[in-house]
C-alpha cells in the first residue's frame, strides 16, 4: 500500500508541473466551476418556490445534497474521467502493452496515471455548499455526524470508482465507449436530487438496483444527524462487492485483450 501511495504522489507531481505549462486555463476553468455550481443552485431554488419539500427534503438539506454531488462529480473528473479514453486509445492502438509490462498493477495505473487539477476547484466549492447548508440549516453536526458522513462519503467515491472501472473496462470489447459514458453520467446526475421525488418503478430501480441511493443520500443523511449504523454499514459492504466484481471484471478483460505483438 504504501509503495502504491508514492506511486500516486508521483503521477501527482507529474501531472501538476504539466499543467503549469496552461497557467492561462485556470482562470477560465474557476469561473466555469463558480458558474455551473451556481446554475444549479438556481435550479434548486426553482423548484422551491413552487414547493417548501422535494422528496420530502427542505430547501437546506437539499443545498447539503447537492454540496455532496459536485464533490463526488469533481473527484470523478479529477482522477477518473481523464484516463477513460486514454484507456480506450491503449487498447484500439495496442499501446496497453506498455502498460502491461510495467512493474505496478495495471488497473491502478490506467485509473490514476492521469489527472486535472483544476477539477479540485469543483470538490472545494461542494465543500463550501455544504457548509452553506449547513448554515442555512442552523445545524452542527457531531463528532459521530461527521464519522458517518466520512465513512459514507468514502464508500461512496469507492463505489462511484468501481462502476466507473467496470464501464472502462468495457473497452476491451466496445469500440465506441462514449454511449456508455452518456449512460454513466446520466444515471450519476439522479444522485443529485433526493431519491424520494422519484416515483414507482424509477425510484426501486435507483434504490435496489443501481445503488444510486447510496451515493450521495446516505452521506447527507449521515451528516445531518440522522445516520443509521446498518445503512452504513450496507453502503460499506456495496463499496467493497462493487469494488471486489470491478477487480474480477478487469482480470477477466485481460485475458481476452490481444496485444500488438500477438
Amino acid at each position: 500500500m504504501r509503495r502504491y501511495w508514492r506511486i500516486f504522489q508521483e503521477f501527482f507531481r507529474t501531472c501538476f508541473v504539466e499543467e503549469l505549462e496552461y497557467r492561462s486555463e485556470f482562470l477560465g476553468n474557476l469561473l466555469s466551476s463558480f458558474f455551473g455550481v451556481g446554475i444549479a443552485v438556481l435550479t434548486v431554488q426553482i423548484f422551491f418556490y413552487q414547493t417548501n419539500q422535494l422528496g420530502g427534503w427542505a430547501y437546506a438539506d437539499v443545498l447539503i445534497l447537492l454540496g455532496i454531488f459536485n464533490t463526488l462529480q469533481g473527484a470523478i473528473d479529477f482522477a477518473l474521467r481523464p484516463n477513460m479514453s486514454r484507456l480506450l486509445e491503449h487498447v484500439r492502438k495496442g499501446t496497453l502493452d506498455y502498460i502491461l509490462t510495467k512493474p505496478v498493477d495495471s488497473m491502478f495505473y490506467v485509473s490514476f496515471r492521469h489527472l486535472v487539477f483544476w477539477r479540485l476547484i469543483d470538490i472545494l466549492l461542494g465543500v463550501g455548499l455544504i457548509i452553506y447548508g449547513l448554515v442555512q440549516k442552523h445545524y452542527i453536526p457531531s463528532l459521530a455526524d461527521i464519522l458517518m458522513f466520512s465513512v459514507s462519503l468514502f464508500s461512496s467515491l469507492v463505489l462511484i470508482y468501481s462502476l466507473w472501472m467496470m464501464l472502462m473496462t468495457t473497452s476491451f470489447w466496445v469500440i465506441r465507449i462514449d454511449d456508455l459514458s452518456f449512460i454513466f453520467y446520466s444515471f450519476f446526475e439522479t444522485t443529485r436530487f433526493p431519491i424520494g421525488m422519484y416515483r414507482g418503478w424509477l425510484r426501486i430501480l435507483l434504490t435496489y438496483v443501481l445503488p444510486a441511493a447510496f451515493i450521495t443520500n446516505t452521506p447527507a443523511v449521515a451528516l445531518l444527524g440522522k445516520w443509521n449504523g446498518v445503512t452504513t454499514l450496507l453502503s460499506i459492504g456495496i463499496a467493497g462487492l462493487f469494488l471486489w466484481l470491478s477487480r474480477r471484471f478487469w482480470r477477466y478483460a485481460l485475458r481476452s485483450y490481444t496485444s500488438a505483438s500477438s
